[in-house]
Formats: C-alpha cells, structure tokens, sequence
C-alpha cells in the first residue's frame, strides 16, 4: 500500500467528528481548560488561582466577540432559513464544551476560591453576609455614589429598550404596582455606570474578620433594588451581560484614510450585533426569554451563571491585594552583562546579541531605541508597532528622536484588535513630533516585530536591527515569552531595510537573502523546509522538525506535516493554543508529538528549527502557522546563525519545554490533552522554572559570586582545576 493510500485509510479509521484536522474552535476551548486546571491547581498560590480564573473570564469573553462572530457573521442570513447544517454542529458542539467549562468557573470560584481566600483574610462578602455597621456604610455608599448615577428605564411605547454595551453590567427588573402615571408598565432595564469600579473595598475598622472585606457593585446595587422603584414592588430582577461582536471592519476600496475610518467604527464596535447573554442563576425564565428575544440572540447561547456574570473583573483583588504568600515569588529579570557597556552599538558591531524575555530584561531593547534617539550619529530609525500599551518608553523615545530632528518611520498597526485606540494615539502624537508615519498595507495587518537603526560611521551608513517574536510592549514583556536578536549582520539588516521599503512604498520586495517574509515567500519556505525534510528521511537519513508557537491551524502547512511523519520525520511541535493537526495516528502522524505548556508566563515564542542534514536551521518568527499569519498579514521569520545562539535557542526554547512534566499537556489524536506527570520523586521539572533559575537575576549574581571567590582562590594558590 502507498504512503497516499495509507493516509486516506488511516483518515476512515478516525473518530466519527474526527478527521485529518481538529476542530479550531474546539481546540481553543482546550486551551482553556488547561488555563482553568492552572486556577484549580493547589500547589499554585491562591491569588495566582484567581488570576488564571478571571483570565479564562477574559478569553471566553474573547471567544464570543470574535471566534463565534466571526462564524455567525459568514451567515448573515434570514432567521427563518436557519443555520447550516454544518455550522449549527459546530455552535452547538462550541456552546456545549463551554457550558462544562463555566460550571467548572463558578464551581471553582464558589466552592473553593472564595472560601480559601477567606481564610487568608480576603473576604467577598455577599448581602446576608456583612454586619450592621458594613450595611450601614454600604447604603451611605449608594444613596453618595451609585444612586445618583443610575438612570432606571421603565419600558413603554416611549422608553424602548435601551442601547447595551458590550459586556457592560445590567438589570432587568420586573415590578408590580402601578407607575406614577397609574399605568402598568412591567419591566425596567437599568445599566451600572461604567465609571464606578466593579470591586468596593469595606473600611477595616467595619469589619469584625481580620483582614480585607470586599463587595461588589452589583451586590451593592442589589441591596437597594426596592429604593429605586418608590411606590412599586420589585417582583425579580436579575443582572445580565451581552456579548458583542468585536471586529472592526472598513471598506478597503472606499475608505481614504484609515485612521479617520477606525476613529469612527470605534464607537460602534460597543454595539456589534449580540452573540451570547449571561444572566445571573435566579434570573426567572420569562425575563432570559424576554432578553433573549431583545438582542435577537439564539437560546443555545443563555448561559446562566452562579455567582457575578463578569468573573474577569475580580483581578482587581489578585491585582491590588500585597499578601505576597499568596503570589508566586517576585522574579528579577537580569540585564545581559555582555550589553552592559557604554556603547550599544559597538558591542553589536562584534557579535549579535539574543535576548529572551521575561527571562532576560527587556531594557536592552529600549536601551536600544532610546541610544539611537539621543546619539548624532544616528541618522534614521524605522519601526512596526503592533501592541505598544498606553504607556511606552519605546514609542516616547521615537517621538523624542522624530523631535531631535531625526528620520524616524513609524508603520503603526492601526488594526491590532483591541489596541487600536491605543495605537491611534501614538499615531497622531508622533505625527505631531514630526516622524512619518503609515498604517501598513491595507487587508494585511502588519504583524512583523523589527526596528532598524542607521548610523553614520566612518566607513558609511551602518545598519542596526532588532528583531523579535513578540511585541515591542514593556508591560506584557514581563510575563510573555519571546526571543529578540539585537544584530549589525549586513545581510539581515539590509533585509530589514528592503522590508520596511516594501511597506512603505507599496513596491513588491527585492528578493530577500535572510528573511522569510509573508504574504510572499513565508508560507512557501516553511513548507520548502519541512518538504526537504521529508525527502531526507526518504533517503534513509536523520530528519527532524522541532516548532514552537501559539496555534497550528493551516491545512497546507499541516498536510506538510503529515507527509514528512509518513515519511519518517521525527517532529516535535509546542503549540500554547489551537492545534488543527491530530498527532499520533497510525499511517498519517505516528511521528509527530504536539504538546502545550501553560504556566505563570504566557508562551508566546515562535521558533522554527529544521535539522537539515546537520545544518541546523533555525529561525524566530512573529508567525504562527495560520492561514491568517502566512497569507493575510506582514510577518518575518528570520535566521538565527551563530552556532553559540542557536545552541541557545535550542537550550532555552525548546529542550526544556520538551522536557517538562509539570505545567505540559500532550494532545491525543482524540483532540484531547492529557496533563504530563512526573515520574518518580524529586523528578519535576518546569522548563519556565528552569529558566528562571538559569537566567534570573539573582541566579546570573550568584553565579557571578562564585567565580569571583574561586578566582580568588585560584590567586591563592588554590588546585584551578579543582571541581566547582
């Protein structure tokens, strides 16, 4: 039997919802199972828990406003006709797996969370649970802060339903009784304003618990319900959320400038058509029909819920709360020593330097940008910006370069979903200084992570680069994962240069040297790659493919993948999120491992390795293997040569994940992943843990320590080749 044949037989032996691929949307509810088992792990500290509870919060909330309106918004068709088949099933079986995921949440949040946090002096009280005096305080607090704010409406011919927020906090109050008018109006909706914090913290000297006592706003709200509605009986009420579609879009054939466009839709993405409604557990069945019905929402997407309908907003506790017991321990990211000198750019002239983040300090690459804007010698800095954050060094040293009178080019991102007022801003303020700046390619988001620097030297104008996997964002570059290369290697950095040229001038890129760029040559190298691969193992020699990122859903790059397993290439891949390959089938992907690491840092690298015939390719990437990244967006993969920094990428970015048995989850060819155990006692081992302690701080000084007092030694007329 062919290769081919046996495929086709091996896919007719798959699971009845199986096949060659998994379930995108599936897969990524997979994910956050394995983030909801890091909130039910006992071993990790309590307020660490809540924090990996509120971030599935935010990921569902995520998964509604775009992965389930993105499926919903391929079929705008009328109600009547119904879904297709095809992707009814995929909602239903989508809403199913998060229904088990929600009860979980809550069931976790009530029955563990809350009460262990109780014990350590962190209490969320309900109503019935504060003492007279925090009762007291709380209806001072309503009739000072909230009431005022609220605007109740008793809905009539005159006062329709209102316009509701995405994921905004509401109320749907049934009442009985006459209205001041003696007619007999129902129901009244009324939205919690967004300017008061969700989270209310008790004075102390109210409390008889030693300790923090908490409320939140909705239980304040609810407490005074019957204040609001004079003359009326409050019958039931409930809170309830709407979900949102969260894409923006504009017509790329009409619109003239984009940022004006997006300024614009902005506002209107609050008001995107509604894909899911949460209402609280006693919210009675004719008030969820009536909401149900109003936002025009399928019943398969009710999601009732035991306890507050936005978990995500309890951060603020894990956020605010210095109980550093109930944390993991404080992690000091060190500075490389070798970039420590005084002149950045003459270290870099002599050898290119790697850095990987949270690890390592991201100071270097703003040390970077911030030397190239104060230094005359510099004549020109160019730079992507896809997630920045409100507040950045980096992008203050851009405009401050653009002000001393530098060439500063900015191709800022404008449609990096939810920064986009963010980057916005930074858009007209370093226009403002005087740099140029563009919005990428329209229809292709700019997702490339690079910086150039020109210098002017005495042999000419020198190149400088940085290029890495993640974004240039000092907040999230403490707890993402990602690799950066800091480099003066000519032929890279003029790639670099042809890329932003490209950008700029809308020119189709002079062939590249280095770099793999997307939407031209990404896709067609990495399959190149894994193809040269495959025809190795065909002749009888070693092959092998070790890939590291967030998600894996291309069917082209896939099938690739398969061919190279049939072919007898051991493959490794370390996907964080969705995964559409199925490993570990007979006569399709015997040969291929896929597992996912979920810890305190969030695993964002993306690494490329291809043994080659010994020639060791390895390339860091912005891009995941995503129809989406290859094909509709700007993105590099770029070589890593230097044997010592790919001995480092192989020794710090993919060994230790492939090595880890704490916080590592291997997919079956089910779909499911299994949680790795170790072994015999003593035998854990967490390649983030192993990273900290080789990398940290205080590991690099201790380290340090030693070798400092065994040169001493040494001095002393001690055996230097005694063991250390």
């Amino acid at each position: 039997m062919d290769m081919k044949n046996k495929a086709i037989e091996a896919e007719q032996k798959m699971l009845p919802d199986g096949g060659a691929y998994l379930n995108r949307e599936l897969s990524l509810l997979e994910f956050n199972r394995r983030v909801l088992a890091q909130a039910e792990d006992p071993a990790i500290p309590l307020l660490e828990r809540l924090r990996f509870l509120c971030i599935v919060a935010s990921n569902l909330d995520e998964f509604f406003e775009v992965r389930v309106a993105s499926l919903l918004a391929q079929h705008q068709i009328d109600r009547a006709d119904g879904l297709p088949d095809g992707l009814a099933a995929d909602l239903e079986r989508a809403s199913a797996e998060c229904r088990h995921l929600i009860a979980r949440q809550y069931s976790l949040y009530n029955n563990e969370i809350t009460p262990k946090l109780s014990e350590h002096g962190i209490h969320l009280l309900h109503r019935s649970e504060r003492n007279a005096a925090q009762r007291a305080w709380v209806k001072q607090y309503f009739d000072r802060e909230v009431r005022p704010l609220l605007t109740p409406i008793g809905l009539d011919p005159a006062h329709p339903f209102p316009r509701v927020i995405n994921k905004s906090l509401n109320f749907i109050v049934e009442l009985a009784g006459k209205d001041a008018f003696g007619r007999g109006s129902g129901i009244a909706i009324m939205k919690a304003p967004r300017v008061l914090p969700r989270v209310i913290r008790l004075p102390d000297e109210l409390s008889d618990k030693k300790g923090a006592s908490y409320c939140l706003l909705s239980s304040v709200i609810q407490a005074h319900m019957a204040d609001l509605f004079t003359g009326r009986e409050v019958v039931s009420y409930s809170q309830f959320r709407v979900t949102r579609n969260s894409d923006l879009w504009v017509d790329e054939e009409e619109v003239k400038n984009l940022r004006q466009a997006l300024q614009s839709e902005l506002h209107s993405r609050q008001y995107g058509f509604a894909v899911r409604l949460e209402v609280g557990r006693a919210c009675p069945p004719h008030l969820a029909d009536f909401l149900l019905n109003q936002f025009d929402i399928d019943r398969s997407r009710l999601f009732t819920v035991d306890g507050p309908v936005n978990l995500g907003r309890l951060l603020e506790i894990a956020n605010t709360h210095d109980q550093a017991e109930l944390k993991f321990p404080p992690y000091v990211a060190n500075y490389p020593n070798k970039l420590s000198g005084p002149d950045l750019f003459a270290t870099l002239r002599k050898h290119d330097a790697l850095l990987h983040h949270p690890f390592e300090s991201f100071q270097p690459v703003i040390n970077f940008i911030q030397c190239a804007a104060a230094d005359p010698s510099v004549v020109a800095i160019k730079q992507t910006i896809y997630r920045a954050g409100s507040n950045s060094e980096l992008m203050e040293a851009l405009i401050a370069a653009a002000r001393r009178g530098k060439e500063v080019t900015v191709i800022v991102e404008l449609m990096a979903r939810f920064d986009e007022e963010a980057n916005i801003n930074w858009a007209e303020k370093l226009e403002q200084a005087g740099a140029q700046v563009v919005y990428g390619v329209v229809g292709l988001k700019t997702h490339a992570k690079m910086a150039l620097v020109l210098r002017r030297e005495p042999g000419g104008l020198r190149r400088y680069a940085h290029l890495g996997t993640g974004n240039y964002n000092t907040t999230t570059a403490r707890f993402y994962t990602d690799f950066g290369l800091l480099t003066a290697d000519p032929d890279l950095t003029a790639d670099v240069n042809e890329v932003f040229i490209h950008l700029t001038s809308m020119t189709r890129p002079k062939q590249l040297t280095s770099i793999w760029l997307a939407p031209f040559s990404l896709h067609k190298e990495i399959v190149r790659a894994i193809r040269n691969e495959t025809e190795l193992a065909r002749a009888g020699k070693p092959a092998r493919i070790i890939a590291k990122m967030n998600s894996l859903t291309d069917e082209s790059v896939i099938k690739a993948l398969y061919d190279a397993s049939n072919a007898g290439v051991k493959i490794d891949l370390i996907i964080r999120g969705a995964c559409s390959l199925r490993p570990g089938v007979d006569g399709m992907s015997e040969n291929i491992k896929v597992r996912s690491i979920v810890g305190r840092f969030l695993e964002h690298t993306r690494i490329y390795y291809f043994r080659n015939n010994l020639k060791h390719d390895m390339y860091l990437s912005s891009a995941d293997w995503m129809n989406r990244n290859l094909f509709r967006r700007v993105e590099v993969a770029f070589p890593v040569r230097a044997p010592a920094l790919k001995r480092r990428v192989m020794r710090e970015g993919l060994h230790p994940y492939l090595k880890d048995n704490v916080n590592a989850w291997e997919l079956a060819s089910d779909g499911r992943y299994r949680r790795r155990k170790a072994r015999g006692k003593g035998a854990d081992y967490s390649a983030q843990q192993a990273l900290m302690d080789m990398l940290g701080a205080a590991a690099v000084a201790a380290a340090a320590a030693t070798d400092n007092a065994n040169n001493k030694k040494e001095d002393h007329g001690a055996d230097p080749v005694a063991p250390r």
